[in-house]
Parts: structure tokens; C-alpha cells; sequence
């Protein structure tokens, strides 16, 4: 990672304008973006905002005013239009957690400082002016840890210039239902040793903002020390590519990283594969790499009585189709054997009406008389 370090002086503002001072000598976008990241995550936490954008204001050097411009750019509103989606939920059922058309609720988080920032960097040297103007590449999504707990997020990007090409990778916690644990700025060359996916840069972008908007509203949300200080970066640069893509559909599965399913002969040729199946992909919803055995063994003792109605052949081909899931997401051999020892119950618990919820019952009564329960 892009980091700087300089010797603290004794204020906020004098470290900063002695660092902005070397920034100008180097001349990059990308180091300052990522000091400016840093920068908001010390002023909000100690408060000292309003009196930072004060004095650089009052200054009005060529170190202040840099500073201004990067604290704007890595601080700018949200693309308007881009709509955040409850991460964790099917897509179906989501809801807006922000109201992209509200420019009250979008901006005022940042408005300070976009406010005393603009304008500035026309008065800067012309590399500055590109903070900000970035393309992106390529996106990846994929596993960071062998059953999927935490997915790695990651976002290509260099400025319209062509140089300074960095990755975004954002760590998302799955099972504490989809927060922004971590984030960092690496090489692309970072990505060699990971299995990662190519996946849809605008689904990924959202997947980010989505992360992050969730964090924000989780009290004492377990995060990495180092997010606050990319947190900031890392959310301008996924607005930057969700507001040049059409987010305003239903997302599909298709578009979740995962989700290709399974062979058609598996579904096929078994009675009632293609029903498990179903409820399989209702169940994993749009966290299908996050597949452990704690998971499979929720999957099948509890989450299919509490909420499934099955056939008798969709009950007798869940082990098959939950095993050839597990081939397609790694074959690990501990959810395999998790499945051997779950699996035989299952049966006995689909019958067990004491394990369902009021929904499923409401449902059943409202299709009449099963079988199963004659």
C-alpha cells in the first residue's frame, strides 16, 4: 500500500501543510488522494474539522490549498441515482439504506468539505486537477479465506493519463451480513496470489458502497485499525464507477459471483434436483461463497424445516445436490463431512411441524393437505 509518514509537528494543520509540501514536490495523484483519506480519518476523529478547513482557508498557501482540493475530491457526493441495496438481502427484496435522490441525505456527510474545496484546484499545478479522474479497468470479486467468511471486493483503476495504476480491495464480512471490514490500495501485481473472479465493475461498486453504508450503521462494527484511514478513498472511487453504470435494475443472480449453478445432468437426472436446487439458491441469496460447515449444517438443519416446503423427491435429493454445491465451491472435506452427518436427519426434520415457522405453516394450509402430513 501507497502509505506517507512524516515526523508529527505539533498540530494537525502543520503536519499537513508540511506534508503537502513534499506531495507538491512528488506530484501525484494517487499518494495524494490516499494522504487526504487519512487526513478526514484523524479530523473526524478528533473533532477537527470545521477548525482545519478554517485555518487552511485563512492560510491560502499553495500546501493549504492542496489540501483543501484533496480533502474535496476523496470527500465528493455521490453520484446521483446511484441506489444502495441492503447487502445480505436477495436483491428482490432489498432496500434503498441511503435515498440516492435526496441530495440532503447524499451530501451532507461530505458537504464541508466540498464546499471549502471547490474551485481550489484550478489554482493548483495541473496535476492535481486529475484526483479523482480515474478509469476503471477490471473488478474481481472472489474468496479471501477458504470457506468464504470474508470476500474480497477489488476495483482496477488508473487516472485518464494512463498512469498510476492501483487496485481497491475491500474485505466483506458474510456472516455479520455483508459489513466492510477492511480496505487497501495495492498494485494489480497484489492480486497474483488470489483466486478472484472477473465480475461486473458496477455490481462490484455497489457491492462496496453497500459495505461501507452497512458499517456505518452498525454500532462498534469490529473493523480493521487501518479501514477509517482508506475508508473515504474507497468510497469515491466506487461511487466514481456506479454512477457510469445502470444500477437502477432488480440485480440478479446471474450478476452475483458463484451463482453459475450446477451441471444441468445433476439436476436432471435425479427426481426433485432441480426443486432442492431451488431452495438451495433461495437460501444462500446473494452470499453463495460464504460456505462453511456452520453454514451447510444452518442449510440443513435448521433453515430447510424453519422455512421449505419440499416434495418427497426434493427432500430424498438435497444430500446430492448439497454435495455437488460443495464440489462446485471448493470440496472442502469438512463441509463434506458435515453434510454425512447432517443429512440422514433431514427427512425427520422436514416432518417435524413443531420446527416450522408461522410462514411456512401459513403456506401449507393455503395449499391444502400434503402427503406427508395426511
Amino acid at each position: 500500500m501507497w502509505r506517507y509518514g512524516l515526523e508529527v509537528s505539533t498540530t494537525t494543520f502543520d503536519t499537513a501543510i508540511n506534508q503537502a509540501r513534499d506531495l507538491l514536490r512528488w506530484r501525484s495523484p494517487l499518494r495524494t488522494e490516499l494522504w487526504a483519506a487519512r487526513l478526514t480519518a484523524e479530523l473526524a476523529a478528533s473533532g477537527q474539522v470545521q477548525e482545519f478547513l478554517r485555518r487552511a482557508a485563512d492560510d491560502d498557501g499553495q500546501e493549504a490549498r492542496l489540501a483543501l482540493a484533496a480533502l474535496a475530491s476523496v470527500n465528493g457526493p455521490a453520484e446521483a441515482g446511484t441506489p444502495l441495496i441492503a447487502a445480505g438481502e436477495p436483491a428482490e427484496t432489498g432496500t434503498p439504506l441511503v435515498d440516492a435522490d435526496d441530495p440532503a441525505e447524499v451530501t451532507a456527510p461530505s458537504q464541508p468539505y466540498t464546499e471549502a474545496g471547490a474551485g481550489v484546484a484550478e489554482s493548483l499545478p495541473g496535476w492535481v486537477r486529475r484526483m479523482g479522474r480515474v478509469a476503471c479497468d477490471h473488478a474481481w470479486y472472489g474468496k479471501a479465506d477458504p470457506y468464504g467468511e470474508q470476500v474480497l471486493a477489488v476495483l482496477g483503476f488508473r487516472y485518464d493519463n494512463g498512469k498510476e495504476p492501483h487496485v481497491l480491495v475491500v474485505g466483506i464480512d458474510q456472516p455479520n451480513g455483508g459489513l466492510a471490514v477492511d480496505a487497501l490500495v495495492e498494485e494489480e501485481k497484489f492480486l497474483d496470489e488470489l483466486d478472484l473472479r472477473p465480475a461486473d465493475p458496477g455490481w462490484v461498486a455497489r457491492r462496496v458502497l453497500n459495505a461501507f453504508e452497512l458499517t456505518g450503521r452498525v454500532m462498534g462494527a469490529r473493523v480493521a485499525d487501518t479501514l477509517p484511514a482508506v475508508e473515504p478513498f474507497a468510497i469515491a472511487r466506487a461511487r466514481s464507477v456506479a454512477g457510469k453504470y445502470d444500477v437502477s435494475g432488480t440485480e440478479t443472480h446471474d450478476q452475483v459471483p458463484g451463482m453459475e449453478g450446477l451441471p444441468g445432468h445433476i439436476l436432471d437426472e435425479m427426481p426433485g434436483a432441480r426443486e432442492a436446487f431451488g431452495k438451495l439458491v433461495e437460501f444462500v441469496g446473494d452470499r453463495p461463497l460464504w460456505w462453511s460447515p456452520a453454514r451447510v449444517s444452518q442449510f440443513l438443519t435448521q433453515w430447510l424445516p424453519r422455512e421449505a416446503i419440499l416434495s418427497d423427491e426434493a427432500i430424498a435429493a438435497m444430500p446430492e445436490v448439497v454435495r455437488a454445491w460443495t464440489r462446485h465451491h471448493g470440496d472442502h472435506s469438512a463441509v463434506r463431512r458435515r453434510i454425512d452427518e447432517d443429512a440422514p436427519r433431514l427427512p425427520l426434520l422436514m416432518a417435524d411441524d413443531s420446527l416450522a415457522s408461522l410462514n411456512k405453516r401459513l403456506a401449507r394450509a393455503a395449499a391444502g393437505p400434503h402427503p406427508q402430513h395426511e
